[in-house]
């Protein structure tokens, strides 16, 4: 028996992230908490490490290894480089934050990596198994994240909530790829599709894996009704973990939805497309009613990110190229516009205070007129308002809606962000029409002034001249399929 030696490069990130891992976790031992920022300093080589071998390894050609359960091509590329991005981001914004509430430690360097690798081998997997490993390893590391401040009760009460609700998710995923497996003999995407487009006995047997599938799909994403989980988590948490849970995994979770839907189950489609069409419909309307009742900044962008989900789905709805690059296009930007939202919350944080509030943001204008503008852009932006990225992004998914033929759902959909529009302006409101509760001022680091200050202006530039991101996404979904 001759044993073949898999093509190791289109996984060198991969390979470099978890050796790195091990390296934070022994330097970290040796520096101590004194030294803690050679881990901080540490995490972040590892990071432009990995977006290095992956831009170094970077090739418009598909190709499989470890027996085709791994797959490296353009949309896996493009996704990994913005997850690191991402999770530097992550990192930046709160140091100060975590630094300043004990946390700053090396498990949570280390469980920040172990979840940045587990999103990379989700949007790399080519197998029920290896997109099942990918995201379990992120997973974990985030039911551990959230625990991680363990003298708050609230952050120990939304691991728990997270754990259970996360577990009876993967319960109905892994029931579903077992009945898909029965009915195809197959764990492999590409095998799947195969013996599907070449038609199956057991039709019925599929559509009953399908139906778990999408359950445990649906969670993942926050879309409801499975989104129970969301507003007790992203409230719970610390809020840079809330930033992270909030950001890079939903890059991860789009490439899940891609490799098992579209390239595993694509000829499904006319059973999965009805399914899509009420959780899209269900998440913009349960999202932006419910956040509008909210008084907790934290838990009202919880419900946010619920309707924002709805438009992602959307996108999956027309199952064309059109539909599936807006999807990325709204997926890229809503993370970018998170990343800067829960930054300002940060921001606002001091030693000891947590702005969890809507009302902590009144009178931002007069205490810091950048960070109110800054504020404002982002709030117009997930608003849909033009010229932001946002409105943009809502736009491109609306068009492929419309083209498929769903008219009355783009309608739908339109009247719900008028809806939801409400709770975004009720911000900006209190931020330049509101005397504020405190005048004491903000500080923060270069680093973090310099960066939120990109970020805000990124969202505005990118709803101008939006092209090149739409360009660049539909040339990640054409070089994949």
């Amino acid at each position: 028996m001759n044993f073949l030696s898999p093509d190791f490069s289109p996984a060198y990130s991969e390979i470099f992230i978890l050796l790195m891992v091990c390296l934070v976790m022994l330097v970290d031992l040796a520096a101590g908490e004194k030294r803690r920022y050679i881990t901080y300093g540490l995490t972040q080589a590892t990071l432009i490490g990995c977006a290095f071998l992956t831009f170094a390894t970077f090739s418009e050609e598909t190709t499989l290894t470890f027996s085709g359960m791994f797959v490296d091509d353009a949309m896996a590329d493009i996704l990994k480089l913005m997850v690191f991005a991402t999770v530097s981001a992550v990192l930046i914004y709160s140091h100060t934050y975590v630094r300043d509430r004990g946390i700053l430690t090396g498990e949570f360097f280390c469980l920040i990596l172990f979840a940045t690798l587990g999103m990379m081998v989700m949007i790399s997997a080519s197998h029920f198994l290896t997109l099942y490993i990918g995201l379990e390893l992120l997973s974990l590391s985030l039911y551990a994240l959230v625990a991680l401040r363990r003298d708050s009760l609230m952050a120990t009460e939304a691991a728990m909530k997270f754990f259970v609700l996360g577990a009876l998710a993967s319960g109905f995923l892994l029931y579903g790829m077992s009945m898909v497996y029965g009915a195809t003999g197959s764990l492999h995407i590409q095998k799947i599709a195969e013996v599907i487009a070449g038609g199956v006995n057991n039709h019925e047997v599929l559509v009953v894996g399908l139906v778990f599938i999408v359950a445990g799909i649906a969670f993942k994403l926050s879309a409801a009704p499975f989104h129970m989980w969301a507003p007790d988590v992203y409230q719970g948490a610390p809020t840079a973990i809330t930033l992270f849970i909030g950001s890079a995994p939903k890059l991860a979770a789009f490439a899940f939805v891609m490799r098992l839907l579209i390239d595993g189950l694509g000829n499904l489609v006319a059973d999965w497309q009805g399914m899509l069409v009420i959780l899209a419909v269900l998440s913009l309307a349960v999202g932006n009613i419910a956040a509008i009742a909210q008084t907790n900044i934290k838990r009202m962008l919880a419900y946010s990110t619920i309707s924002h989900m709805g438009f992602v789905i959307l996108g999956f709805i027309s199952a064309d190229w059109n539909g599936y690059s807006s999807a990325l296009f709204y997926v890229i930007t809503y993370v970018l516009m998170t990343l800067g939202i829960f930054a300002l919350i940060m921001i606002l944080c001091r030693n000891g205070f947590e702005a969890e509030e809507i009302n902590d943001f009144k009178g931002l204008s007069k205490r810091n007129a950048w960070y109110a503008f800054m504020t404002m852009i982002l709030m117009f932006s997930l608003a849909g308002i033009p010229p932001m990225v946002g409105f943009y992004a809502k736009l491109a998914v609306l068009q492929a809606v419309v083209n498929a033929g769903f008219v009355w759902i783009a309608v739908a959909a339109v009247i719900f962000s008028l809806i939801g529009a409400f709770y975004y302006l009720r911000i900006v409101k209190l931020m330049y029409f509101d005397a504020p509760e405190t005048d004491e001022l903000i500080t923060v680091k270069s680093d973090v002034k310099l960066l939120i200050s990109v970020n805000g202006l990124a969202v505005l530039l990118l709803g101008i001249f939006p092209q090149s991101l739409m360009g660049l996404s539909l040339y990640a979904i054409q070089n994949s399929m």
